[in-house]
């Protein structure tokens, strides 16, 4: 009986292979998930046994991680004094079965999320992890609506490397909103186009954007002698996947920072690991506790937009260097419309978009007055 299988795992002696016969063997959970259990009293660990029984685990490939997902939401329903609920009707399974057939894919459910692919099979895309720009955000989801319904629609705009539809565990349903990434940019581009304000259920139009993901954290209270290297040095040292260091130098004087940095992690998920532990209050950074807040997105301009563009961003210029200097170094690619220089960056307007591009790469990591530049095309306003 239940009640027999979860004396013997409270005690630890569960010498039965099987806790819950044909769906979770003993071995398969760790410390963690039978610790937490523990902390049940018999009652209430009895329930978190039943749901876990009647839970779906075929697509369940942690199953000590999604114990502990059922224990979090029956706590979760008992603060808000409501009852453990019956399990809501989910995902027809025939459905979700054929579809996995048909694509190859993999699914992988816990108690917040349902995620499909990531990554997907080798016959559809080999390539690395797609980068910014590959994942789109649905919004406007029917609630009881599953992958069976999302992918053949989204797939027409081109291969996709996951979609992860987040899952509420009090209610058993979808929370109304699902992150797509795709292989490749023209194929998240495509599914907007395709996919924004299609009516996927009568009356029922879905919300479709590119997603900007944030890995970028803005910090404050830099020490300003300290350099890119310094600050990459000791970041790494109390956060785990920092890929790049932005750092802006004071304009009259290039040895000084501005007092802050922006830190760009791998993934959205370490910049938020990194942002938790910096606030804290716990790690000191060169003796000091620094701010930490998320840095504004970088919103992709359209590539319409940006095809257009004859405008070149110079940035990382020396004090010495003039309007003049830079309107002599630059016309030799073409006719300029005007130079305007600020600080320690300057905007140069060409005639032709021809003459802009081969500016930027001939001239981008070339030195000016002692000074090596960084040129990218302007965003417009």
């Amino acid at each position: 009986s239940l009640s027999k299988r979860l004396a013997l795992l409270l005690t630890g002696q569960a010498a039965s292979p099987q806790l819950c016969p044909g769906l979770v063997a003993y071995v398969d959970l760790d410390e963690r998930a039978i610790d937490a259990l523990r902390e049940f009293n018999e009652e209430g660990a009895l329930s978190v046994l039943q749901q876990f029984k009647e839970s779906d685990l075929s697509h369940v490939q942690n199953k000590s991680a999604f114990l502990c997902g059922v224990m979090k939401t029956y706590r979760q329903r008992e603060k808000q004094g409501s009852k453990v609920q019956e399990s809501t009707k989910g995902p027809d399974e025939a459905k979700i079965k054929a579809l996995l057939e048909r694509t190859g894919y993999t699914l992988d459910v816990t108690t917040g999320q349902r995620k499909y692919g990531g990554p997907p099979p080798d016959s559809v895309y080999s390539g690395v992890q797609p980068g910014i720009g590959t994942e789109v955000f649905v919004g406007k989801i029917p609630r009881d609506l599953y992958e069976d319904e999302l992918v053949p629609l989204f797939e027409k705009a081109g291969p996709i490397w996951d979609l992860r539809l987040m899952m509420d565990p009090l209610s058993g349903q979808n929370r109304g909103y699902a992150f797509i990434t795709f292989c490749g940019k023209e194929a998240a581009q495509e599914a907007v186009k395709l996919c924004d304000s299609y009516e996927i259920r009568p009356g029922k139009h879905l919300g479709v954007c590119i997603s900007v993901a944030n890995n970028r954290l803005f910090v404050g209270s830099i020490p300003k002698n300290k350099t890119k290297e310094n600050i990459l040095e000791e970041f790494s040292k109390v956060t785990e996947g920092l890929v790049d260091v932005i750092l802006y130098h004071q304009p009259d004087d290039k040895k000084k920072n501005r007092g802050f940095c922006f830190l760009e992690y791998e993934d959205h998920k370490s910049a938020a690991q990194a942002r938790r532990r910096l606030m804290s209050g716990k790690v000191k950074v060169w003796g000091n506790v620094v701010t930490v807040e998320w840095a504004d997105p970088v919103e992709e301009p359209d590539p319409e937009v940006m095809a257009k563009v004859k405008v070149l961003f110079v940035r990382n210029l020396a004090t010495t260097v003039t309007e003049e200097i830079l309107e002599k170094s630059f016309s030799e690619f073409g006719k300029l419309e005007r130079v305007k220089k600020l600080k320690d960056y300057a905007f140069v307007h060409f005639e032709d978009r021809g003459a802009a591009v081969k500016a930027m790469d001939e001239m981008n990591g070339k030195e000016i007055e002692g000074e090596e530049i960084e040129i990218v095309l302007a965003k417009p306003p």
